[in-house]
Order: structure tokens, then sequence, then C-alpha cells
């Protein structure tokens, strides 16, 4: 909220941050004092609720608050942008959904995931040019050493009454994938925990993961996460075709593509016409300010896409079995 969000909607003249609230008043105090002075420190997000012109409420808590301040705001007759990821699981992604159709005069947005978003069109437009041809087979390798130190506290993300069901990175390169492939159909999960104590809290959610999955195009699907892993490499995703093969370095956001009749991978060049930036505040102010003329994206129905599969992936690891998705 404060590196990102915060200097993005102060760009716009006509958008005044009203009140903060924040896990303690103190804390709120501050940032309201170091942030955003004519701001109004709140002891509790519902009092939010009761202040008649206030139009937005901007939710950057974790997932555990998503459904009740979402909710909550939108009956309340509020806008409401929701930082990702939707929820803690598929029932909670599918209750916010319900209750924004039930206003549809309202804007409802997550926060995109900044992943491939600047080569995403090139992506788009490579693939919508049949440009490798029917793909067969994706791979996707996500990896870090964030949770290698085994003496370090569990972070919230690890912390499944905060996080929910969301595991590393899958989520948020769930929902990029379903932009460029289509959907997710079903999936086979296996985690593991290496660290399963972490000073007296024991951790479930797994610190590596790996998912066989199905793809609407027929595609097969290997998506590969992990925060232990040392020295790792930027994350990459593989796309091979029958004409083929496509990558995408999200480190770098460089693509790479070749047909079977080049003789290596080559870069594909990346216009100024194709590059995409990260314009979440300026996209939802946009979208409140037309009244329902422009929706923007990702919205709920997109977030409860990927939360499916983020379900479907605990499922199949609590059954030790395949689990098919259905929309």
């Amino acid at each position: 909220m404060r590196n990102r969000h915060l200097p993005g909607l102060q760009r716009h003249s006509e958008v005044e941050i009203v009140a903060v609230s924040n896990s303690t008043y103190e804390s709120a105090e501050k940032f309201c004092r170091e942030n955003a002075p004519r701001a109004t420190p709140m002891q509790n997000w519902a009092e939010l609720l009761g202040i008649p012109d206030l139009d937005i409420i901007w939710i950057g808590a974790p997932p555990y608050m998503h459904s009740a301040v979402t909710v909550s705001a939108l009956e309340a007759g509020k806008h409401v942008f929701c930082q990702a990821r939707m929820a803690m699981d598929l029932a909670e992604a599918k209750e916010m959904l319900a209750v924004s159709r039930r206003f549809p005069e309202l804007v409802t947005m997550l926060c995109p995931p900044p992943h491939g978003m600047r080569g995403d069109l090139l992506m788009q437009k490579l693939l919508a040019e049949n440009h490798i041809g029917r793909l067969h087979h994706i791979r996707l390798q996500s990896f870090n050493s964030s949770y290698l130190n085994a003496d370090t506290p569990a972070h919230w993300r690890q912390r499944i009454e905060i996080s929910g069901l969301n595991v590393l990175t899958l989520g948020i390169y769930v929902e990029v994938l379903h932009r460029w492939f289509g959907e997710i159909t079903g999936v086979f999960a296996r985690g593991k925990i290496l660290q399963p104590m972490r000073r007296g809290y024991e951790v479930i959610i797994p610190d590596l993961l790996t998912v066989l999955c199905t793809f609407v195009n027929g595609a097969e699907g290997v998506l590969e996460f992990s925060g232990v892993d040392a020295f790792a490499p930027a994350d990459r995703l593989e796309v091979f075709g029958d004409l083929g093969t496509l990558t995408y370095n999200f480190g770098s956001d460089m693509v790479h593509v070749a047909r079977v009749a080049d003789r290596a991978l080559h870069a594909a060049e990346l216009t100024p016409e194709l590059e995409g930036q990260w314009r979440v505040e300026d996209d939802f102010i946009a979208a409140v300010k037309s009244r329902g003329g422009i929706r923007p994206h990702p919205d709920f129905e997109d977030g409860v896409r990927y939360m499916r599969v983020v379900q479907a992936v605990a499922d199949s690891r609590a059954r030790n079995g395949w689990v098919a998705i259905q929309p």
C-alpha cells in the first residue's frame, strides 16, 4: 500500500485518501502521519463503512480479511479494490462474486500480478497467430529461497489462518496461464514441507509444490513451485507446440521463440505498442469514473477461476489423487 498503491492513487488529483484502518490504531495513525496526513486513522475497518461520502474501499490486507471486508463494503454501497490473492478458499471467492453480482453498479477489481505484464500482449499475439502451432506441453518453474532458513519465523504466507489455501506463487501464475492458454481443467498435486516447525509454529502450507495439470486447449502442464531453492534461476515458462517452442523469462520479461525450421530460439521483438505497464490504480479509478462503462480486469470472475485451481490443488494433495475442475 505504501510503496505502490498510495503513490499511484495520489497521482489523481480527484482522489482523496479519507481514512485508514490498519492492524492497530497506532499503526494506522503512523501511516496517516507519514503518508496521508489529511486522512483519519480508524480503530476498526468496519468504521470506514459508515463514512457517507467515501466511495471506495481499497483492501490491502492479507487474504483472511478479503471476503468479510469486500462483502460488507459492497453492501454499504462502496466500490472495492482487493489485493490478491482473492480469498482464503473457493467458498469465500464464490461468496464475493455472488455479492458483487447483486450490486452491478459497483466496480470490483482484484490486484493483477506484475508477472508477465510487460510481455502480455506479445505473448497473446504470438499465440493468436498460431506461431508455434497446436500446444501440447506447458512447463512453468517458480523457485526462490525465501523459506530456506529454518531459523526464521513463519512468514504470514506460510500461515494458513492468514493466507488460506494459497501456496507460494501458485495463484499468481494460474492467473497468468489462464490468460494465455485458457482454463486449467484438472490437477494432480504433490507438496512437501521441509521445515514443519518454525519457532513453535507448525507450518502446513508446502515449502515446495508440483502440479500436473491439463488445459482446456488440450495441453498438458507441469507447474513447479518452491520457496526453499538456493541460487534458483528466474521464473520461467516453456511452451511446446507441434510447430515450435516459446519461452518467457519472468525475470527479464524476455520472450524467445523458434519454429521447427529455425536453428535456435531467438528473441521476439517487444515493440512499444505491445509493451504492457502496471496501471492498476489508473484502471480502477477510470472504471469508477465511467459509472459502469468500463469493467476492469482481473474481476471477481477471473479470481474465482484461479481460486478453483487453488482449491483443487489443496483437494488433490489431501486425497493424493486427480481432481477435475468444473467451471
